[in-house]
């Protein structure tokens, strides 16, 4: 999204010193305005109202746009309306699906841009069509352990290619994990569905990688949310009214899964697992951290093992 935005701002000549980039804050995060805008979001409105101070073309880039609360996007959808947008040129980055007032923004002002989202298996292409351009030799298991290091973050799976094709030689699983200690900013749904494979060792070591980046109380959520779903699965009467119940589209392969899979797990497992919920979240929200790991641990092969 961000190489479009970058296309985008360079098309309509705006230099890079002209962008202002504001990252919207998570929702019930960042500080407190004055008005309804939170602090960090203050610069976009003296942009918005009277541009560049210097008469050229100027930028707004506005990061994870989705976090935009009510009260902002009300705000946003004003200004933007009553801008001169021949000398402002506005990017609106979105995660998932935009909300009604950023869709019609862009259906009225602007145009829209999808990016689709890379799997692990494109990035595993990606990453050996870039191992064969270079000529590095890199063992198939070291191919695999870098990404499970890095994930899909292309951009990090070239600078560490950069650093192996440096060292020379053959490169080896071990040399991969030793020398790169990082994990990628993994989403959860890669955790469920690990677990509803019944893949133990996967649904760990994804769950590892979630808790470098991520807290505690998120994988809780997504758990309660896939369970959600698995129980409307198996109290709904056909496919259609389950997808109607959840909100999903039609194309959501996810959904189809999930309803084939309704008679696999008995009501009683999905009692337990509600039960098993409601603890760990008491447990996270009231012990030490030192027993949240252990607790999410024992959580992930309890749903292996009820879900399977």
């Amino acid at each position: 999204m961000l190489d479009a935005a970058a296309e985008f701002f360079a098309t309509n000549q705006v230099q890079g010193s002209d962008i202002v980039r504001i990252d919207v804050p998570g929702r019930g995060a960042g500080e407190p305005g004055d008005g309804a805008l939170r602090t960090e979001l203050e610069p976009l409105v003296p942009l918005l109202q009277s541009g560049s101070l210097f008469g050229g073309a100027s930028g707004l880039e506005l990061v994870d746009a989705q976090n935009l609360q009510s009260a902002e996007l009300e705000i946003l959808d004003e200004l933007v309306r009553g801008a001169d947008l021949v000398s402002v040129h506005l990017v609106l980055a979105v995660t998932g699906t935009p909300v009604k007032t950023l869709s019609q923004l862009a259906k009225d002002l602007g145009s829209r841009i999808s990016v689709r989202k890379m799997w692990e298996r494109q990035a595993g292409e990606w990453l050996d069509a870039e191992i064969g351009r270079r000529g590095v030799t890199i063992e198939k298991p070291a191919r695999q352990a870098l990404l499970q290091r890095f994930g899909t973050d292309t951009a990090a799976l070239e600078q560490a290619l950069d650093q192996l094709e440096e060292h020379g030689g053959k490169v080896t699983r071990e040399q991969v994990l030793d020398w790169f200690r990082n994990r990628p900013d993994e989403p959860p749904w890669h955790i469920t569905d690990a677990i509803s494979k019944g893949d133990t060792g996967e649904a760990l070591r994804r769950l590892s990688d979630f808790l470098v980046h991520g807290h505690p109380l998120v994988y809780l959520a997504a758990l309660e949310g896939d369970l959600k779903r698995r129980s409307l699965a198996a109290a709904a009467p056909n496919e259609d009214t389950f997808r109607e119940w959840v909100g999903g589209r039609s194309s959501d392969r996810a959904l189809s899964r999930m309803w084939r899979m309704r008679g696999k797990v008995r009501e009683s497992s999905l009692r337990l697992a509600q039960d098993a919920l409601v603890r760990a979240d008491r447990v996270i929200k009231s012990q030490p951290e030192a027993t949240h790991r252990v607790t999410l641990e024992r959580l992930t092969v309890a749903f292996c093992r009820w879900y399977n």
